[in-house]
């Protein structure tokens, strides 16, 4: 693939892996807590958690990528906590491209992992409580491992969302070489500048493959594990 692919483009794909990654990562513990709450939960606010997580679906990206700028950029009120606090800056920087593409694939991943959760019997969770587990016992050895198949796929959908997200990433870091200019970003890149179209196809063709890959990987994965668990 170094072969085929330009230097510029083969910068784009490995920050797209690495930002989409990142992205994934920290928003899972996130993503399986919300879809907990979502899906067992009873208190007030639930439907304005609801609607919550699923905004980014609903907003247009740039949207999303200017609300990420007045709250995380450096004169935003998290962004200048977080920088003098931590040091970290998300605007301009890979940081912030992690994420926004990180808040744009969130809804994804909970919604099939509240999938995954409103499948498991109840009474399976209750019959071990009843045996003396606590709450976070109950979760580590009877719901964790049943809605393990919702949490591997809402995480690889999540990844491939995470390397496609374009219009939130490019309103809140720009489109910045070696920084912050993933996939979508190069392609839209090379499309503006005469001669670019091979370059984009190429880019185009390495998307298709990874999103194709990661669907096939999420049922694969999710399919092994449902099977593990079913004792199958």
């Amino acid at each position: 693939m170094t072969d085929w692919l330009g230097p510029a483009e083969w910068q784009a794909v490995r920050l797209s892996l690495w930002v989409a990654f990142v992205a994934t990562l920290f928003s899972l513990p996130l993503a399986v807590a919300a879809a907990m709450a979502l899906a067992r939960g009873q208190f007030w606010g639930r439907q304005a958690l609801n609607g919550l997580v699923h905004l980014p679906l609903i907003l247009p990206p740039v949207v999303t990528g200017y609300l990420l700028l007045l709250a995380f950029g450096r004169r935003g009120p998290l962004g200048g906590f977080l920088e003098e606090t931590f040091g970290l800056v998300f605007a301009f920087r890979w940081t912030g491209a992690a994420l926004a593409a990180g808040v744009m694939a969130f809804p994804l991943m909970v919604r099939a992992i509240r999938l995954a959760v409103e499948a498991v019997d109840p009474k399976l969770e209750e019959a071990a409580a009843t045996l003396g587990a606590s709450r976070v016992q109950v979760f580590l050895t009877v719901t964790l491992p049943l809605i393990l198949p919702g949490i591997l796929a809402g995480a690889i959908l999540a990844f491939a969302k995470a390397m496609g997200e374009f219009g939130a990433t490019i309103t809140f870091v720009s489109n910045i070489p070696g920084e912050t200019q993933t996939l979508p970003s190069a392609i839209y890149a090379f499309l503006q500048v005469p001669g670019g179209d091979a370059a984009a196809w190429r880019l185009v063709i390495v998307s298709i493959v990874i999103a194709m890959g990661a669907l096939v990987a999420s049922e694969v994965m999710a399919r092994r594990v449902g099977h593990r668990v079913a004792g199958r």
